[in-house]
């Protein structure tokens, strides 16, 4: 979901070439999901909606204003599963910064918390920490002047760093 959420690409680029770095870590490890990793939103109003996808038949190119889930995920049959799901802005090509060539990107527009309690940073890069601490910083600074003084305390426990999450040792359930 990192992946897909910090993924640079060309115009011209097509969502099947997106859900590839959704899947790549599960590759690695010999596993894959039998589900596309995102669906357009927005167009028609329809529960899956096109013209694009971020899936093994998305051959439609992203263009920028649309906006596409990200939810990759990974059931194993009888145990457990889990999905993180986000929404993505396809945003105009810019050339980054050191670049030559113009790229588009995602923008994340859904503001919502990730249970770190399911997050395993032993297994995270760097790079995949600093984005989830820069998400929840983002989620904290718009939402904490928008609710109440209980919710603030959760809001504030919710979004904290990585590393200050990790030294709790807080069990799920």
């Amino acid at each position: 979901m990192i992946a897909v959420s910090r993924a640079l690409f060309p115009t011209g680029t097509t969502g099947v070439q997106i859900d590839a770095m959704a899947r790549m870590p599960l590759w690695s490890a010999g596993l894959d999901f039998d589900h596309g990793t995102g669906h357009g939103v927005g167009s028609y109003l329809g529960v899956h909606e096109g013209p694009a996808s971020l899936s093994k038949r998305g051959t439609v190119a992203l263009e920028p204003g649309m906006i596409l889930s990200n939810e990759p995920g990974y059931y194993k049959e009888g145990d457990f599963g889990i999905r993180i799901e986000n929404l993505l802005l396809v945003t105009p090509p810019e050339v980054p910064e050191g670049g030559e060539r113009p790229m588009m990107a995602f923008e994340t527009l859904t503001l919502a918390p990730i249970d770190l309690r399911l997050v395993a940073p032993e297994i995270m890069a760097p790079d995949e920490i600093d984005w989830l601490d820069t998400y929840h910083e983002r989620v904290y600074d718009a939402l904490y002047p928008l609710v109440d003084g209980d919710t603030q305390e959760w809001l504030e426990h919710a979004t904290m760093r990585v590393s200050s999450f990790a030294m709790q040792n807080v069990p799920i359930g």
